[in-house]
């Protein structure tokens, strides 16, 4: 049950299956080679994650961003991965961000440039993953984590804005400056800023992306 959450996850995350496609149950049980039963163990498992609904007489269906959920989501990923930039900071040997920084570099601004969105989606993904580790505090990786795929999607979704990407490579070179340079209450300032720069980008163009 676990593989077919995680493709179905995956899948969603990425936008194969955007906002409000619908998931059958008998495609899926064909697909995946399983019973009914176990499909619809894993809609509960991606409902409790928020990724999909299940509405009566029309079945489960992938969860659309609505305005207030997405600024409620800022507000909280304002302190909590600002909290974990921190953290991070403090409690790891500065060189080891190295490779992040690196991707963020010239590897970063070249992607972009031959128009790799994917490169930059996934290396936010990483350096946020390898935050939460550094950060060492098992109550906010668990706070993190509820919250990582409604993140995900909305991540995917801010890169579309025109010059979003830039900007956030921008500003990810700025806080893991900080990082390497151990000035975590800089580090920390810097990721509410990036922040609250996506908050500001997403509301200029809320109608485009919900």
């Amino acid at each position: 049950m676990e593989e077919i959450v995680e493709i179905l996850r995956s899948r969603i995350v990425n936008h194969d299956l955007p906002p409000g496609s619908k998931l059958r149950e008998a495609v899926l049980t064909d697909e995946f080679n399983v019973s009914r039963p176990r499909i619809r163990e894993a809609f509960g498992v991606l409902e409790d994650r928020g990724l999909i609904e299940r509405i009566p007489n029309r079945g489960a269906v992938v969860t659309r961003l609505e305005a207030d959920e997405v600024f409620a989501l800022f507000e909280v990923r304002e302190v909590l991965e600002a909290l974990a930039i921190r953290l991070a900071t403090e409690k790891s040997d500065p060189a080891s961000w190295s490779d992040i920084i690196e991707r963020f570099g010239k590897a970063g601004e070249e992607a972009l440039a031959r128009g790799d969105l994917d490169f930059y989606v996934d290396s936010v993904n990483l350096f946020r993953e390898r935050a939460i580790a550094a950060a060492q505090n098992t109550i906010l990786a668990s706070q993190m984590e509820s919250l990582y795929d409604r993140t995900k999607v909305l991540i995917r979704r801010l890169v579309l804005v025109p010059g979003r990407a830039a900007d956030g490579l921008r500003q990810h070179q700025e806080i893991l400056k900080a990082m390497a340079a151990g000035d975590a209450e800089l580090a920390e300032r810097l990721k509410r800023a990036n922040i609250r720069s996506s908050r500001d980008s997403f509301s200029h163009y809320q109608k485009y992306l919900l």
